[in-house]
């Protein structure tokens, strides 16, 4: 017996009639026919019952097809680095008004996501706050590797707390005794950076080596993500962090101050996005990247700090689609 529950109504009536052809089909074979004239009767029946059943299972097939096809995905999976939530939430809402598919994101330290996608758990698109994480999942042959662009930039920047207690206003400053520092772990984007600027500066004559240990020797807390990083400076429970710039957005502005890092000591953090070789909505997933692309992604990273990097998706987006389509086929 085929089951018709979530068919549409013609469907579940061509799968009925297709069971009764099957039933009829059953008794006539087990039914103790003896004369002639019943075997010739019951075989014209048999004949008819079958002419008109191929054609019935056929369309029962189609029409279930176009009811798969129809519905489409409900969801685009995104594994995200914690510190585009608010830019690529918004960036979210809008794929969801234009398509009508949600975007759920998984914001996280870009190295725990990549360790989540390493053991099993399932994402359309990874996008992380460097190339390091990108590049390890490439290896793993993970990634879409002709998906894979560079769509912002930011830099690292020291923030404070409003009433900035320690009176912090340069870099200087974070090698007096007693200054509270947070920073990220040396695995999160964030912390990776901020590693190297403090290797910069240890190797200039204007602060040198001890410099670098007097830093180091400050930093009380190292956490997973960026966002715990802003959270505790905000909160007070630190002097000082080193943040992206995209983090001092509106809502923070009345808790924490911004202080530059000059550009001969600052790294320029590149944010790469890609398809999952997993993706089981390449074509959605890959619109959704296209958004955040183009000119109005690339309006929603500005507002947020960040500094989108001029491409032209459409190439690409195609290409990568085409080869996972070809993928899920082979």
């Amino acid at each position: 017996m085929i089951v018709s529950r979530g068919l549409p109504f013609p469907a579940q009536s061509l799968i009925r009639f297709a069971d009764e052809v099957t039933n009829l089909k059953n008794v006539i074979k087990n039914a103790n026919i003896t004369s002639m004239h019943e075997r010739e009767y019951f075989g014209r029946i048999v004949k008819m019952a079958n002419k008109y059943a191929l054609p019935a299972a056929i369309a029962v097939l189609i029409l279930a097809s176009s009811v798969v096809l129809a519905s489409g995905p409900k969801e685009v999976i995104v594994f995200t680095a914690a510190s585009l939530t608010g830019a690529f939430s918004e960036i979210g809402g809008i794929y969801k008004n234009d398509t009508g598919i949600q975007v759920v994101f998984n914001f996280d330290g870009s190295q725990a996501l990549r360790t989540q996608i390493e053991n099993g758990a399932y994402a359309d698109v990874f996008v992380s706050a460097n190339k390091k994480q990108m590049n390890a999942l490439k290896s793993g042959g993970l990634m879409n590797n002709s998906s894979i662009v560079i769509f912002a930039k930011n830099k690292i920047s020291l923030i404070v707390p409003k009433d900035n207690p320690a009176k912090i206003s340069n870099l200087s400053d974070l090698e007096r005794p007693g200054i509270k520092i947070v920073m990220g772990t040396k695995d999160v984007p964030v912390g990776d950076y901020t590693l190297q600027i403090i290797d910069k500066m240890g190797n200039d004559s204007s602060y040198g080596p001890e410099y670098k240990e007097k830093v180091l020797s400050n930093v009380i807390s190292q956490e997973t993500t960026v966002n715990y990083v802003v959270t505790k400076v905000a909160l007070g429970e630190a002097d000082v962090g080193f943040a992206y710039v995209s983090d001092v957005t509106e809502d923070l502005a009345s808790k924490v101050d911004k202080i530059d890092i000059p550009d001969e000591y600052n790294i320029i953090a590149e944010y790469p996005m890609g398809l999952l070789q997993q993706s089981r909505y390449s074509m959605e997933s890959m619109d959704f990247m296209n958004l955040v692309m183009s000119d109005e992604g690339s309006a929603v990273l500005e507002k947020y700090g960040f500094s989108p990097v001029a491409s032209n998706p459409e190439p690409a987006a195609k290409g990568a689609a085409s080869a996972a389509a070809t993928g899920a086929a082979a």
